[in-house]
């Protein structure tokens, strides 16, 4: 997915619900020049992605937060690129939370929602759903594994 994402090394990169933080440490490795930042709801999540991306956080590469997609504590126009990863299916209101990335993306920011077989998320309705919060170039790509929906925030 962060292939597919296209993450350059001067990107600031979001991800939302980043869990235990194994996506956040990989991204931190592609990035040399830009940021990293994410948020999760999980206190204990939160906890482990610290520790596990200690040391990024202690040179200022990464910033992790606890918190809500509904409520993203990040200013408008922030992020270059921002993904989530098995993680919208279980938002309280999906429309909301993909507005609320929409604002913190840059004019011309991407955005992948990515989904493994696993996460009970079907491909059915995904990319209405980012068109809904106002996206554009709305698309899935997909595999027997998992499936990715990507698209822009118009410049």
């Amino acid at each position: 997915m962060i292939d597919l994402l296209e993450v350059k090394p001067n990107d600031s990169v979001l991800e939302v619900g980043f869990g235990p933080g194994a996506v956040i440490e990989r991204l931190s490795g592609l990035i040399s020049a830009g940021s990293v930042a994410g948020i999760d709801p999980s206190a204990e999540m939160v906890a482990q992605a610290r520790s596990r991306n200690a040391t990024a956080i202690r040179t200022g590469r990464v910033d992790l937060r606890l918190g809500s997609v509904e409520r993203l504590p990040f200013a408008d126009d922030s992020f270059d690129k921002a993904l989530a990863i098995n993680s919208m299916q279980v938002w309280p209101d999906a429309i909301a939370g993909l507005r609320e990335m929409r604002r913190v993306l840059k004019p011309d920011g991407r955005i992948a929602l990515g989904f493994t077989v696993y996460s009970g998320q079907s491909n059915e309705g995904v990319a209405e759903k980012l068109t809904a919060a106002g996206f554009t170039n709305a698309n899935a790509v997909k595999s027997d594994e998992w499936f990715c929906a990507l698209a822009t925030k118009a410049g």
